[in-house]
């Protein structure tokens, strides 16, 4: 599983999939500007189901431990271009 720091991540935030993996209170809290919700057990209920396969995909939590997860998941399951983003949301909110 690959990671990409906060800052790689601004630079190239317009041409990837972000993936939000956290509850729905939390992604309703706050969350990065057109980011999709897909809890994590939802993400692994559904094998990823609607989650492109053919686009970059930046995967998120608060800290980067559920993303982490769920990068891992995905990849199982074939998806090959995932990151995740390196201490979550946490991190991101500090730029």
């Amino acid at each position: 599983m690959e990671v990409i720091t906060p800052q790689e991540f601004k630079k190239k935030i317009n041409g990837v999939f972000i993936l939000d993996v956290r509850e729905k209170d939390e992604y309703d809290q706050e969350h990065i500007e057109n980011a999709i919700h897909i809890p994590l057990g939802e993400v692994i209920r559904d094998n990823g189901a609607n989650i492109p396969r053919n686009q970059e995909i930046v995967v998120y939590c608060r800290s980067g431990f559920r993303s982490g997860i769920a990068a891992q998941f995905l990849e199982s399951r074939g998806y090959s271009n995932i990151k995740n983003l390196e201490g979550g949301f946490s991190m991101w909110s500090l730029l």
